[in-house]
């Protein structure tokens, strides 16, 4: 068994993922876009599951597999209409919510990674909207910065 840290444990364990997540959620209630999305009034399970689902994901408890089983996202997320423009709010709120905790440059980039490819892997509903999250959107418009 290895003495290495988790990330969980790197990102500084329970505590970072509250506040990420807690953060994400007080956004997602003020999005016209997103909170639709969100079938119940009070966002406190959401935020719990999507709290679990990150701690476990990144080497933390297994609580969210021991309760939901797999987790399977992209059925989980299937009966929302993601589109473009949904993905995109949900990156930024994120990224908001991500910029508040303040990991340090390497940590935050690798989770900031993991929640790009997330939001493009639950986009149901396509379109030909280029994302200011990709490098590919930066190619489009000429420039290389």
């Amino acid at each position: 068994m290895s003495n290495e840290p988790t990330p969980y444990e790197r990102f500084g364990g329970a505590a970072f993922f509250e506040g990420l997540v807690h953060g994400f959620y007080e956004r997602v209630a003020r999005d016209q876009v997103l909170r639709p999305m969100y079938p119940d009034a009070d966002l406190t399970e959401a935020e719990r599951r999507l709290r679990l689902f990150l701690e476990q994901y990144w080497g933390g408890p297994k609580t969210y597999g021991d309760e939901r089983g797999h987790p399977r996202l992209r059925m989980r997320h299937d009966p929302y209409p993601v589109d473009s423009v949904a993905r995109d709010r949900w990156l930024v709120a994120m990224h908001d919510a991500l910029v508040d905790q303040n990991p340090p440059q390497e940590l935050g980039d690798e989770l900031w990674q993991y929640f790009v490819d997330a939001a493009f892997a639950m986009q149901n509903v396509y379109d030909d909207r280029p994302s200011p999250f990709t490098a590919e959107a930066d190619d489009e418009d000429g420039t290389d910065d």
